[in-house]
């Protein structure tokens, strides 16, 4: 199975908790995405990171995101353990599912010790 480095493991946690206790959508959402970023190699985390943007999305009434979610939810694990997902990407239902993105370069030190 696909590990992530314990550094990122450990951001995840935080992004996680700190997108359940912000206050104000957009910040859920920028934690959430950071998250993401960090989840994709693990199947069990990247598919626990869809189901809280799914929740979220349903919270906020936003069908669009929230189908988007259901299809992620259905792809996470299976992409995460064939290693098919695009580095860097947030998750969002806005972005392509196979789209790459520029990662945030404390989140890529953490994804790639070796070459930070």
């Amino acid at each position: 199975m696909p590990r992530i480095p314990q550094a990122a493991r450990i951001r995840y946690q935080q992004e996680m908790a700190a997108a359940k206790f912000a206050g104000a959508a957009d910040q859920r959402w920028a934690h959430l995405e950071r998250a993401h970023i960090l989840s994709q190699p693990d199947p069990w985390l990247h598919t626990r990171n869809h189901v809280a943007m799914f929740v979220l999305a349903v919270q906020q009434r936003d069908r669009r995101e929230a189908l988007g979610q259901v299809i992620r939810i259905v792809v996470a694990a299976p992409g995460s353990l064939a290693g098919r997902h695009p580095e860097g990407n947030t998750g969002r239902a806005r972005v392509s599912r196979r789209q790459p993105m520029p990662t945030p370069p404390d989140l890529a030190a953490l994804l790639h010790p070796a070459t930070a």
